[in-house]
């Protein structure tokens, strides 16, 4: 009789198919979206908004745009305003995982931006400082109505630019490009705040390098080189971008407003010289710190063949009379050892005066 089948392996596995899979509680929405304006005629609309409901009024009224700013939101918590916008899944990624050259990037009728964002580290000595440059990151959703940032870092806030922007209503006139200018010009003016800051750290480093005694080290420029680099990987590519935004490479930005890209462009285009200056003269220190060294080090071993010259010099005369011979007629003399110390306190000395003369010591 053929066996039947435990209903046992059965009941589990049903038991097991039956299973409820909860979902991850979803994060509120204002635990990442730091604020949400509707904007119609360069004002502000009056009452919070979310993404769906700021939309919809843009969209019904047919006139103005949304801007909505996120502070370092996942997948899960983007995905419901990417879906809303139509951001593309591309520059969604990039915006939640970060980590990104500054860039433009072009989504059909859209715009994609990313902005390195600097802070100068407030410390007592840059020749002591561990980081004296720390980064951020925003990226900018850009369409014919809607304005999304998502930021990423602590002092890349916002909420004083959008204060400012809404007491100029004029400016937001100008539609979401006015915005992306606005965010554009906030960060090179902290490039130009940044790297007032370093060119003074730099005037305090190269003084200590040529001073007498220097306390800089070449590892303590080879920090500030690295702090540099990260000024340059915000600063450079930077340009093109600035660029093309001016030379109207979208219908997205306005003609009015392009002239504006084009300042903000001259003063990432000084930025770009400082920071150019700034690596040349750091490698001109670094040089002259390792050439210091060298130089130390050579005067070190003069002195030590100087006096190693001068010591030899007892010391063989001692290690003669020190073999013990029977047959030394010095030995025997009673004038042998005065004459012996003065001839050797004689040479040493005339040593002293050759090796001081030549400054070897």
């Amino acid at each position: 009789m053929p066996s039947i089948p435990s209903l046992g392996g059965r009941r589990g596995r049903n038991n097991r198919a039956h299973e409820r899979v909860v979902p991850p509680l979803p994060v509120p929405l204002s635990a990442y979206v730091v604020d949400c304006g509707v904007y119609v005629d360069g004002t502000r609309l009056p009452g919070r908004w979310t993404h769906t409901e700021a939309v919809a009024e843009v969209r019904s009224r047919g006139e103005g745009f949304v801007w909505i700013g996120l502070h370092e939101p996942d997948e899960h918590q983007i995905q419901g305003v990417a879906e809303t916008f139509g951001l593309h899944e591309l520059a969604v990624e990039d915006a939640v995982h970060a980590h990104q050259r500054p860039k433009l990037e072009r989504y059909d009728e859209n715009l994609f931006m990313v902005l390195k964002t600097l802070r100068y580290v407030e410390h007592e000595s840059p020749t002591t400082a561990n980081e004296i440059v720390e980064s951020g990151e925003i990226m900018v959703f850009l369409g014919k109505d809607y304005v999304v940032t998502v930021r990423h870092g602590k002092h890349s806030g916002l909420h004083g630019l959008r204060a400012e922007l809404e007491a100029a209503p004029d400016r937001l006139r100008a539609g979401p490009a006015a915005v992306l200018h606005a965010i554009s010009d906030q960060i090179v003016d902290s490039y130009l705040a940044v790297s007032a800051a370093i060119e003074t750290d730099i005037d305090v480093i190269e003084r200590a390098v040529f001073a007498p005694r220097s306390p800089v080290s070449a590892e303590q420029i080879y920090l500030m080189k690295r702090e540099i680099l990260e000024l340059r990987h915000a600063v450079m590519p930077l340009a093109s971008p600035l660029r093309r935004l001016a030379e109207g490479c979208s219908a997205l930005v306005p003609e009015d407003v392009r002239s504006y890209f084009r300042d903000v462009d001259d003063h990432l285009t000084t930025v770009t010289e400082r920071v150019i200056s700034f690596d040349e003269l750091l490698t001109t220190l670094v040089n002259a710190t390792l050439a210091k060294i060298t130089l130390q080090q050579n005067a070190d071993m003069r002195k030590i063949t100087s006096w190693a010259a001068i010591i030899a010099v007892p010391t063989m005369v001692v290690g003669v009379y020190g073999m013990n011979f029977d047959y030394m007629p010095e030995t025997k003399w009673r004038y042998g050892y005065p004459l012996v110390m003065a001839a050797i306190l004689l040479v040493c000395f005339v040593l002293y005066r050759i090796f001081r003369k030549n400054r070897w010591l």
